[in-house]
């Protein structure tokens, strides 16, 4: 059974009937290319960090604090935000999140100290939450047999705007002579998407709802457990911290790394940074293979491939081309197979009726240890050096979300199954 053979068939219990193969496909395109827009507002900022502190005069703690800071936003928005969405249609929840985090993304180009940036920052974390739970969960219920994949399509757009983001940004900023510009481009183009999604995007597919055809009526769901807070959603909850952890730990300074330790440019900085956005557009067939394949396998695989490419960042090769291709592998195992294995497990395991929750709380889980990952770090720094730092936060760390991964009962995933008699 395929996302396409449903596509065909039935209407939601919400009234709203199915969209064509093709009228669903673009509206996927549109909705990730507003993503994309997403990642590139957030990836941009770590690379400008080395000239937005020295323009404020933020210490290495401030500026690691304030490079992800936006995901306590995120992390706080995000169970508040699934709850929301059982009540307000997904489409005007996406709509409001792109508004805001547009809006304090332009707000950040006028911060004149740490006080109004971080809080400008932690505001765009809000909007960016509001999008992506609601984002991810009418994608999830849409493509529901195809899930990962679908997160992985998404994953893939993120990559995308991780990859352009920084890039752009530094060649932007150059060229203007002013790290503000970046923000300016990247907040007006979001409300350009605005606009689109409002004009083009239609309720039919962001408002279905998991389990409501008839043909989708024949899965059975017996096999997942009743309660939101049960066994596997806790977890894959940890292993969402650990992971958000780790991960934005690398986002956070790893360009100060390349500038300030390895002596690379601004330039070449941002494109070592911009790799990292290209890994995580692995997040594509990560999503085919975590459809296919036992998925806690596959994450406890990652983790582990994950722990020893964090270790060379800080601790290996030097040279430019080295650096981007452990970037690219960063990128690849935390946000293309980490970042979608867990986030498409979290929705796997409950009931259809509660996917927005369960989405909230992946974002929960994921960014509120995120926010603290870049203070972490560099705490870490001025204890044990850039290489002790990197051990403890992207090598050892990775272990714990392997050891919970262990208790994770994929029995109990749902796994679009059908009953028996249909």
């Amino acid at each position: 059974m395929t996302a396409s053979t449903i596509e065909k068939n039935g209407e939601a219990k919400s009234g709203y009937a199915r969209l064509t193969r093709s009228v669903a496909i673009t509206s996927f395109v549109i909705v990730a290319l507003s993503y994309v827009i997403n990642a590139m507002d957030r990836q941009v900022f770590p690379v400008l960090l080395p000239q937005i502190s020295k323009s404020l005069g933020f210490t290495l703690a401030q500026g690691g604090l304030t490079a992800t800071i936006f995901t306590l936003g995120i992390g706080i928005a995000g169970v508040p935000t699934g709850f929301l969405l059982d009540r307000v249609s997904r489409k005007n929840v996406i709509l409001i999140g792109i508004g805001i985090y547009s809006l304090f993304t332009l707000l950040t180009a006028v911060a004149t100290g740490f006080f109004d940036m971080t809080l400008f920052r932690a505001l765009t974390g809000v909007g960016e939450a509001m999008q992506n739970a609601a984002l991810f969960s009418a994608l999830g219920a849409y493509f529901f047999a195809n899930r990962a994949l679908a997160i992985g399509g998404l994953n893939f757009a993120y990559g995308l705007g991780g990859f352009l983001g920084p890039l752009l940004g530094s060649k932007v900023a150059i060229a203007f002579g002013k790290w503000q510009a970046p923000f300016v481009v990247y907040g007006i183009l979001g409300f350009v998407f605005l606009v689109l999604i409002w004009a083009l995007i239609r309720k039919r597919f962001t408002e279905q709802v998991e389990g409501s055809s008839e043909l989708q009526r024949a899965l059975t769901y017996d096999h997942v457990p009743e309660r939101l807070l049960n066994r596997n959603v806790i977890a894959l909850g940890v292993t969402a911290a650990v992971v958000g952890l780790a991960m934005y730990g690398f986002i956070g300074l790893y360009p100060t790394f390349l500038q300030t330790k390895l002596g690379f440019n601004l330039s070449d900085a941002g494109f070592a940074a911009s790799m990292f956005g290209l890994g995580a557009m692995v997040g594509l067939p990560a999503g085919y293979l975590s459809d296919k394949i036992n998925q806690r396998t596959v994450l406890i695989v990652a983790l582990l491939v994950g722990s020893v490419i964090g270790f060379l960042i800080f601790n290996g090769p030097t040279s430019t081309w080295a650096q981007d291709i452990l970037a690219f592998g960063e990128g690849a195992i935390a946000s293309g197979f980490c970042f979608v294995g867990i986030y498409a497990g979290l929705q796997r395991s409950v009931r259809p009726h509660m996917i927005g929750r369960a989405s909230g709380i992946f974002v929960t889980t994921f960014y509120i240890p995120a926010s603290l990952a870049g203070y972490l770090f560099s705490a870490l720094v001025g204890a044990s050096g850039w290489g002790g730092a990197g051990l403890w936060q992207l090598t050892v760390l990775p272990v714990a979300g392997v050891i919970a991964m262990l208790f994770v009962r994929p029995n109990e995933l749902s796994n679009a199954r059908v009953a028996s008699g249909h």
